[in-house]
């Protein structure tokens, strides 16, 4: 197998992964579009992995396309209004058919077990239900929206059965009234509000494209519920965004985090592997959306040490760093900051007092994966702003590698007898570091 040991390392790293999601909740999106995608048989596999993992999954698939193609073929005119499909009586009865077939086909997929497969011995069992009462939508700006609905109320307790049993769920875009009518629903709808009902520790939506694009057309990793109107207000500016889902996926996915669902993850359902990329790995693939903060910049405590230690270490093994002992670093914790992402410290620096009117900013180190992504800026303007109000008027640093990156932070080259006297005394000139200053307006 090529690349054996970094499959490995990312094995026995993904323990904490796995340990993280066993036993909680899931509700996963599956657009028409990715049923009828190459791939497809790929995600069923990722799932089939979630589900041996312990994780309890509910899925919701839709039938936007397959709708769209049997309404065209009876020649029925599909209308719409906001993005919502209008459904009268003779659209509902080919929705229901291809709503039917669709969701016979997903269990099929899920029944399979041949030995060369990565389904081999997984006999899962799917149960599917009557599990979510609708209403109908009603009128919408003078617009009678017929047989469209909305989701009403989901049997929450009904479907945790199900989980508790190990089965996986499969619901699709259809609702039932206690009057026994049958509603058509955006898929999305249903997916947010069972993982609002279910307090789904995540809500997963496939996606026709790698995440959410942000007005510049550069993918967002992670959006908080105020930076993701933003760039939902960009998103649904584009009409192909919502004739694709991507805007109602966005939308769905500020509406969960609204109601308490931690973290709600949009991917793409044509790269394989996605899945399996989003939650097993630091970075994902696509685009997450949570009130948490992933990555913080703050005070160092005790209890990074280790941490520290794994960054610094191959920096002061190349002769980048001087070297600190682990007790060292324990009695020098307070001066330092870090950068924390996911549980994971990826950038620090500390800032050491030389007298009452300056400091020494030091150790700055980055991840080798996050370098070159303005951590370092962000960890100097901390550093900076925590000397200014300490009472500093400067700060200097000693460096061997990096002179050129601090004169572009606004540093100028000072000699060894400009240092604090403190500094002097104990500079290395076996080091011969070069020294930098800066002062603090």
């Amino acid at each position: 197998m090529q690349n054996l040991p970094e499959y490995i390392d990312w094995f026995r790293y993904s323990s904490s992964y796995i340990n993280a999601h066993r036993k909680k909740v899931f509700v996963v999106l599956l657009p028409g579009e990715a049923l009828e995608h190459p791939n497809f048989s790929n995600i069923v596999h990722d799932i089939n992995l979630l589900n041996s993992l312990g994780v309890k999954l509910v899925l919701v698939h839709g039938s936007r396309p397959q709708i769209n193609g049997a309404l065209d073929a009876a020649k029925i005119e599909s209308t719409y209004h906001k993005g919502l499909r209008i459904t009268d009586a003779d659209s509902l009865q080919i929705i229901k058919q291809i709503v039917g077939s669709l969701s016979i086909d997903v269990e099929a997929v899920f029944s399979m077990g041949l030995s060369n497969s990565p389904m081999h011995g997984a006999d899962i069992t799917v149960a599917r239900g009557n599990y979510i009462t609708a209403r109908p939508l009603g009128v919408l700006d003078g617009v009678d929206h017929a047989l469209t609905g909305v989701v009403r109320k989901v049997n929450a307790a009904a479907i945790e059965q199900h989980l508790l049993a190990h089965n996986i769920v499969l619901l699709s875009n259809l609702g039932y009234s206690p009057t026994g009518e049958v509603f058509n629903l955006s898929a999305e709808d249903v997916a947010t509000e069972v993982a609002i009902a279910l307090h789904a520790e995540k809500l997963i939506m496939f996606i026709p494209q790698t995440g959410i694009l942000d007005g510049d057309g550069e993918m967002v990793s992670t959006l908080s519920p105020t930076s993701a109107q933003d760039v939902l207000n960009a998103v649904t500016s584009k009409q192909e965004n919502t004739a694709n889902g991507v805007a109602q996926a966005l939308t769905a996915a500020l509406k969960a985090c609204s109601k308490n669902v931690p973290r709600s993850h949009l991917i793409s359902f044509e790269h394989n592997g996605a899945l399996i990329e989003e939650l097993f790995t630091r970075d994902g693939s696509g685009t997450l959306v949570s009130k948490e903060n992933f990555e913080v910049l703050r005070r160092a405590t005790i209890e990074d040490v280790g941490g520290l230690l794994e960054l610094i270490t191959p920096l002061e093994d190349a002769g980048v760093l001087v070297h600190r002992s682990r007790e060292l670093l324990e009695a020098e914790i307070g001066f330092f900051f870090v950068i924390e992402r996911e549980g994971m410290i990826i950038a620090c620096a500390a800032l050491y007092p030389m007298d009452e009117h300056c400091g020494e900013i030091a150790c700055i180190a980055i991840h080798k994966d996050y370098q070159d992504t303005g951590r370092g800026q962000d960890l100097l303007t901390a550093l900076e702003a925590h000397a200014k109000r300490s009472g500093m008027s400067r700060v200097i640093v000693l460096t061997t590698q990096t002179t050129h990156w601090f004169l572009e932070k606004g540093f100028t080259p000072i000699a060894i007898s400009e240092l604090p006297e403190k500094k002097q005394k104990m500079y290395n000139y076996q080091r011969n570091s070069k020294a930098l200053s800066k002062a603090l307006n």
